[in-house]
């Protein structure tokens, strides 16, 4: 075998063995997170791991339900603690590895262009009312999307909530309310800071006052059974204090310690 030869299958037999070598990973993670994890990849693959990772974002909502339906999830990033109960209650999660990888605030946010000065005043049936006359407000479905959720308990514990119901835009997931903001479609809308922080077609009004709803914080486990040295490597990487430089560059704040 000449030199030239024998050099050709050096290196077709060293490409065999990196692509043996990589794994594929599946995440799913509230929609809230596209941003950061989508970045946190990148970061994930300049180490030099091979692993092929996909994440799919939605509504926690949504894929929890895909998850219990038999979707191949690796890991699931939860927008509140109530879906990932609902995953561990059906003993679909590694317990183990269940913990809190971020959390976020809630944010009353308007498109960019609109020069009204609201004077917010969240326990007010009256500025609701005359605020949301002639236009709607946009959430999450409060009926089980986790952004959704955290405004209705606020306007709930409040005392406004059968006036803003009516005048509520339901979104599949919180970018898809922020989207109804971007193109107009609803004056307001109730997001999370760190999905208005990502559009320069939203700002913010005012901020919903963390003791109106439970602590918005992001879940993380590994699936039931699906634990291994590819999985276990991503999954550390995304709790690793790089990932955390990501997370608060997106306008995520450090997760309480379990």
């Amino acid at each position: 075998m000449n030199k030239f030869k024998k050099t050709a299958l050096t290196l077709l037999l060293m490409n065999i063995g990196l692509f043996a070598q990589a794994d594929n990973i599946t995440v799913f993670a509230a929609a809230s997170l596209q941003n950061a994890v989508d970045e946190i990849q990148v970061n994930y693959a300049e180490t030099g791991n091979k692993d092929q990772i996909e994440a799919l974002y939605d509504s926690s909502s949504n894929l929890a339900r895909q998850i219990e339906q038999g979707a191949p999830a690796d890991i699931f990033i939860s927008a509140n603690q109530s879906w990932m109960n609902y995953l561990e209650e059906k003993s679909l999660i590694d317990d183990a590895t269940r913990t809190n990888i971020a959390k976020n605030e809630l944010a009353l946010i308007t498109y960019t262009e609109n020069q009204t000065a609201y004077n917010v005043d969240f326990g007010s049936n009256e500025f609701w009312k005359e605020t949301l006359a002639n236009t709607r407000i946009a959430l999450g479905d409060p009926d089980h999307v986790p952004a959704g959720l955290y405004a209705k308990e606020s306007f709930e514990k409040l005392g406004v909530w059968k006036t803003v119901e009516p005048k509520v835009a339901p979104a599949q997931n919180v970018r898809a309310a922020m989207l109804l903001v971007e193109v107009k479609e609803a004056d307001l809308g109730a997001v999370y800071s760190s999905d208005a922080s990502v559009s320069n077609k939203v700002k913010t009004v005012a901020t919903f006052p963390g003791e109106l709803h439970e602590p918005i914080e992001y879940p993380i486990a590994i699936m039931k059974d699906r634990a291994n040295e590819a999985t276990n490597g991503f999954y550390n990487y995304l709790l690793s204090d790089d990932a955390a430089a990501v997370f608060k560059k997106y306008g995520f704040a450090a997760p309480s310690k379990n």
